[in-house]
C-alpha cells in the first residue's frame, strides 16, 4: 500500500474516535472551522453573490469526507423525479477526470460516443449509463448549469451532485446523506471527518431545513431523517452489464472481489451475505485502471459498477482474456418517508413552464 494510501486508512480510522492522532490535528481543525464560517458568513451576508438558475435546484451532498452515499441516492433520486414527471439534468464535478475540464464538459448521447470513464470521471459515467440523464461536469456549478440548459431547454430541474459545499449556486432543496459513521467523532477537518458543522443552516433564507437521509440500518445522527436499505441486485457478467442486460447466468460462488470506492470493506461484506467466498482487493477510491490492478492467473473476478465503468469488454479480452468479471449493482432504497417529504418539498417550487 502507498504511503498517501496508509495516511488516508489511518485518518478514517482516527476519525471514529477521538484519540492522540486527532487531538494533535485539533488545532488544525479550529482553523479550518474558522475559514469555513467566514466563508459561509461571506455567502450569508451577501459580500459573495449566490447565483441563481432559471430552474430548481436539489443538491446532493455528504457533510463528511468519504463516501456516504450520495452516488446511490442521486441515481435513485433521479428515477424519481422521472416518474414524477420532471426532465432532470445532473451537475458535478467529476472528480478523478483526466485532464481535469477547464470549461463545462457535456455528457449526453451527442457526446458519450467520444467520452469515457476517464475523461468523465466514473461517477458521473455510472450516472450516465444508468439514468442517461444528461450532465453537465465542471467545477462551477452554476456555469455548468447554464451550459446544461443551454444545451439542453427541456430540463426542468437540476441535480447537483456532490454540491454541499458549493455555496456560489442556489438551491431549493438540499438532500444531505449519512452513513453509518454519522458524524465520526465530531472534529471538522483534518481531524474528524466533518467537511462543515454537523448543524451548519443553510446560507439562503429561501431555503428550508435539508432532507435527511441515513445510509444505515438506524439513525446515525441526532438529525431527524429517514432510513434507506442498501444491497447488492443483480450480478451479471461484465459484457452483459455493459449491454444493459439483465441477470440469468449463475453466479459465481466463490471468487476475487475488486473494489475502487471509499469504504471496499461494504461490498466485500455485502458479497459475504450472499453467500459468496471471496478473496478481497481492496482499492483507494477512484483509483485509476491505467494498469489493471489484479493479477493475471485469477479466474474470477467481482466488481463494483463505479470499477466496471473503467472496465471495458474489449480491453479485458486483449489484456486479462482468462478473467470472467462480474459486474454486482446496488439496491439503495429510502423508505417512503423519504420520498413523501421529497414531493412535498418538490411541491412548493414554481411549477417551470416546460414540465408537462
Amino acid at each position: 500500500m502507498a504511503i498517501a494510501d496508509r495516511l488516508v486508512a489511518h485518518l478514517q480510522q482516527a476519525w471514529l474516535g477521538r484519540g492522540v492522532t486527532a487531538w494533535l490535528l485539533a488545532p488544525v481543525s479550529l482553523l479550518y472551522g474558522a475559514l469555513v464560517g467566514l466563508r459561509r458568513l461571506a455567502f450569508r451576508a451577501g459580500w459573495i453573490r449566490i447565483e441563481r438558475l432559471p430552474v430548481p435546484v436539489l443538491v446532493v451532498g455528504n457533510r463528511i469526507a468519504g463516501g456516504a452515499g450520495k452516488t446511490p441516492a442521486t441515481l435513485a433520486l433521479l428515477q424519481h423525479l422521472r416518474e414524477k414527471g420532471w426532465h432532470p439534468g445532473v451537475l458535478t464535478r467529476g472528480h478523478g477526470a483526466r485532464p481535469t475540464p477547464v470549461s463545462p464538459l457535456p455528457l449526453d448521447d451527442a457526446t458519450q460516443a467520444e467520452l469515457n470513464a476517464v475523461r468523465t470521471g466514473d461517477e458521473p459515467w455510472l450516472i450516465w449509463r444508468r439514468t442517461q440523464v444528461p450532465l453537465m461536469i465542471g467545477r462551477d456549478r452554476a456555469a455548468s448549469g447554464r451550459a446544461l440548459l443551454a444545451r439542453h431547454p427541456q430540463i426542468d430541474i437540476l441535480v447537483c451532485d456532490d454540491g454541499l459545499q458549493h455555496l456560489k449556486l442556489h438551491r431549493d432543496i438540499e438532500v444531505i446523506v449519512f452513513d453509518e459513521r454519522g458524524v465520526g467523532n465530531g472534529f471538522l477537518l483534518p481531524a474528524g471527518p466533518l467537511r462543515e458543522p454537523a448543524d451548519a443552516r443553510p446560507v439562503s433564507p429561501l431555503v428550508a431545513e435539508p432532507i435527511v437521509l441515513h445510509n444505515a440500518d438506524r439513525p446515525s445522527t441526532s438529525h431527524a431523517g429517514h432510513l434507506a436499505q442498501r444491497k447488492l441486485g443483480a450480478i451479471v457478467p461484465l459484457a452483459q452489464w455493459w449491454s444493459g442486460q439483465q441477470g440469468g447466468a449463475p453466479v459465481p460462488r466463490q471468487a476475487h472481489a475488486m473494489a475502487g470506492i471509499a469504504h471496499p470493506e461494504r461490498f466485500f461484506q455485502s458479497l459475504r451475505a450472499l453467500g459468496i467466498q471471496v478473496t478481497p482487493c481492496p482499492l483507494r477510491d477512484h483509483a485509476d485502471f491505467d494498469t489493471l490492478p489484479w493479477p493475471s492467473d485469477v479466474r474470477t473476478l467481482l466488481v463494483t459498477e463505479k470499477d466496471a465503468v473503467k472496465l471495458a469488454p474489449q480491453r479485458i479480452a486483449r489484456e486479462r482474456p482468462n478473467t470472467e468479471i462480474w459486474v454486482a449493482a446496488l439496491d439503495f432504497s429510502p423508505e417512503p418517508s423519504f420520498w413523501n417529504e421529497l414531493d412535498a418539498a418538490l411541491a412548493r417550487l414554481p411549477q417551470p413552464s416546460c414540465r408537462i
